[in-house]
């Protein structure tokens, strides 16, 4: 029987011999210390990122393949070009190498050196880059462009899933020569003096969708979001169209712009064939089971001969192969690669034909020269119209940061030769007295960077007078006090300029009603004029303005400009003339 007593020490059993009393060992002991330090405050704190860092070291650190570190490049690229896009604006620019990627860029810096015969000092970067492709390849394709990381993306998530297709997406085809010829027949055209290879850039063709057709569409959804007043651009849903199609073909043949159609993979494709280091696959190893193609980006054959010219640097080939045949090796067999670019003879012939006829077709029509069009309105700092052409890659960076939207992407105005190339349109905006944006940002110097003074004629400058980008002129039956027996004097308020170029002088007229009445009828003084077409912008007559800026009278031209004084014509400004 059981004593029933809590000090005895017996069992309760009845038992003879009496159990010890129960008491931790010293390990136990340890154990619970520590899990109540656990549980703490800042000690909890400092063992979960403790445990953080030790996943972070063990799990990716220690398990990062290549093709992971290439992920991380690209989506630091991809950022930082969305944060330049972004801040490319009055409020947030404060001196940010916004234009770094095009200045990256060396098709933009070769080209611009065949049609201006010099190199632009913000261009020597991308000459730079080339030093690289000699010998690693194009890795620029696969490591840095954010528009390829745009085509990648978009393929992984919304390609085909099935092993199969992929392998066979992944060959090569025919129709990746399609960017060589382009290249040629651009290139052709830029030894003649016009530039185009901002048409398909890869660089310049994403600027110019984010400023003029991506930027302001998420603007007109989320209010606010990018912009302070809504942005309209001409064109634009031309310029969207052909994104959303790139970017779409990325569905039916994977990296379709990358592979068929741009022209600086074709250029890095071209300088690749002398690379050092490349893809190499051991054919004693190899099983042959294909898998090295089913993320392959560049569709550059390496289950057989290395396409050198076609293969992107991407690794994923590395990472699939299941026997560890291929490796990326310094100075391999050439036997087993296909050094040159998939061009041959007759279809470069046709590239360089089509860029000599491009350039004679384009130019010939004068619409850059002797038919140009009165609406043609560059922005102040611009160079002569030739050397305009010679130099804008038509990347939209000008009207991406113009505060007043008055920069607009040209469809036929300035030619064939001239798509896509910026110019003033007053019935959207204005040009601000005060600002010099445009030339700031422009990477290729089409407009040169000029400061407030210069722009305006003032202070060391005041001798040469301000920069003009063209002549306001009035339509009388269009205007209220000329023709409607109204009063208005709105142009003259806002004209900027001092003395004001816009003065009225007063009449009395009596009104069809027989009464009489006193208006005052603006003039414009032709000398004083700098064409900033704030007039025009603010006219109550909002169709067609009663008064209006057309690109006669610009300083940078003597063929378009007004003679003042009496044909004296030293006190026009002509950059074209002035060394820079």
């Amino acid at each position: 029987m059981s004593c029933n007593k809590e000090t005895c020490g017996c069992d309760g059993g009845g038992g003879s011999t009496p159990n010890p009393p129960q008491t931790d060992s010293p390990v136990t002991a340890y154990i619970q210390s520590a899990k109540k330090k656990e549980h703490s405050g800042p000690e909890k704190k400092k063992n979960l990122f403790s445990r953080a860092v030790s996943w972070f070291i063990k799990t990716v650190i220690a398990d990062m393949r290549i093709t992971r570190v290439r992920i991380v490049s690209q989506t630091f690229f991809f950022c930082l070009f969305l944060f330049f896009v972004i801040i490319t604006d009055l409020r947030y620019l404060k001196g940010y190498p916004v234009s770094l990627f095009l200045e990256l860029d060396p098709l933009v810096g070769f080209a611009t050196s065949l049609t201006t015969g010099t190199i632009y000092k913000s261009l020597i970067l991308g000459l730079v880059l080339l030093i690289p492709t000699l010998v690693l390849g194009r890795f620029f394709c696969n490591w840095i462009c954010p528009y390829g990381t745009l085509h990648q993306f978009t393929r992984f998530l919304f390609g085909s899933r099935d092993e199969q297709w992929n392998i066979d997406a992944n060959r090569f085809r025919h129709l990746q020569q399609l960017k060589y010829v382009l290249l040629v027949a651009m290139l052709v055209a830029a030894l003649f003096g016009s530039l185009q290879i901002g048409l398909l850039d890869p660089i310049c063709l994403f600027h110019r969708s984010m400023s003029t057709a991506i930027l302001p569409g998420i603007n007109l959804l989320l209010p606010d979001s990018f912009y302070i007043k809504q942005y309209f651009h001409v064109g634009a849903w031309l310029v969207g169209f052909i994104l959303f199609f790139f970017v779409g073909m990325n569905v039916i043949i994977p990296r379709f712009f990358c592979r068929a159609v741009c022209p600086l993979g074709a250029f890095l494709g071209f300088l690749s064939r002398f690379s050092l280091w490349r893809i190499e696959r051991d054919p004693n190893t190899c099983i042959d089971c294909d898998a090295c193609l089913k993320n392959c980006q560049g569709a550059s054959d390496p289950h057989t001969q290395l396409r050198k010219s076609e293969c992107f640097v991407c690794f994923e080939c590395i990472d699939d192969c299941p026997v560890d045949a291929i490796s990326f090796s310094f100075m391999p067999n050439k036997a087993h690669e296909v050094s040159g670019p998939p061009l041959p003879g007759r279809r470069a012939a046709m590239g360089a034909l089509f860029g000599m006829a491009g350039y004679a077709v384009a130019r010939g029509s004068g619409d850059s020269d002797s038919n140009f069009n009165k609406k043609v309105i560059r922005p102040p700092g611009s160079v002569h119209e030739d050397g305009f052409l010679e130099r804008c890659i038509k990347c939209d960076q000008c009207i991406r940061v113009c505060p007043t939207n008055v920069l607009q992407p040209t469809l036929m105005e300035a030619g064939l030769e001239g798509f896509w190339t910026p110019i003033l349109n007053m019935k959207i905006g204005y040009c601000e007295l005060n600002c010099t944006l445009c030339g700031q940002v422009c990477p290729t110097g089409a407009i040169q960077r000029i400061s407030i003074e210069e722009k305006n004629g003032r202070g060391e400058f005041a001798e040469q007078g301000p920069v003009r980008i063209g002549t306001a002129f009035y339509d009388h039956g269009r205007c209220l006090p000329w023709t409607m027996e109204t009063p208005c004097v709105v142009c003259e308020e806002v004209c900027p300029t001092s003395p004001k170029a816009i003065y009225s002088r007063e009449v009395t007229i009596k009104k069809r009603d027989g009464n009489m009445i006193t208006l005052r009828r603006p003039y414009v003084d032709p000398s004083l004029c700098i064409g900033c077409g704030i007039c025009e912008h603010e006219c109550p007559v909002k169709d067609h303005a009663a008064i209006r800026v057309t690109a006669i009278g610009e300083t940078r031209s003597d063929e378009r400009r007004l003679l003042m004084d009496g044909g004296d014509t030293s006190t026009l400004l002509d950059l074209v003339k002035r060394k820079r």
